[in-house]
């Protein structure tokens, strides 16, 4: 009698809490250090229970652009070259585009070849 290896689903191997990827963790906290900064102020202001609040929403912000995926839409220019592709990769393409100065460098295969 043969044995036959049945094929294992690894999708969620690498989750901590199972809701947080590993990136999804850090960008969750990178936001909540941002909204961390906006709780100090409204702390000191007497309002702490709002900065709470802050804190929590930067964090899902944070939990969103680390997990989510721009969805594919035909209606919207943005979406429709963006469709499927992680909210963080498009935001880090972006800032290195407004980075050059809206620049695109096109490199030709001919132009290479002639060295």
């Amino acid at each position: 009698m043969k044995t036959y290896e049945i094929p294992r689903n690894y999708k969620g191997e690498s989750r901590i809490l199972y809701v947080f990827s590993t990136k999804a963790l850090i960008y969750t906290m990178v936001g909540m250090g941002v909204g961390l900064l906006f709780y100090f102020i409204l702390n000191a202001l007497g309002m702490q229970f709002a900065g709470i609040i802050v804190d929590v929403i930067f964090g899902a912000i944070g939990f969103c652009i680390g997990t989510f995926k721009i969805p594919d839409n035909k209606k919207f220019e943005f979406a429709r070259k963006t469709g499927g592709e992680n909210i963080d990769d498009v935001a880090k393409r972006w800032i290195n585009f407004k980075r050059k100065k809206n620049r695109v460098y096109i490199w030709k295969e001919e132009d290479m070849n002639h060295g």
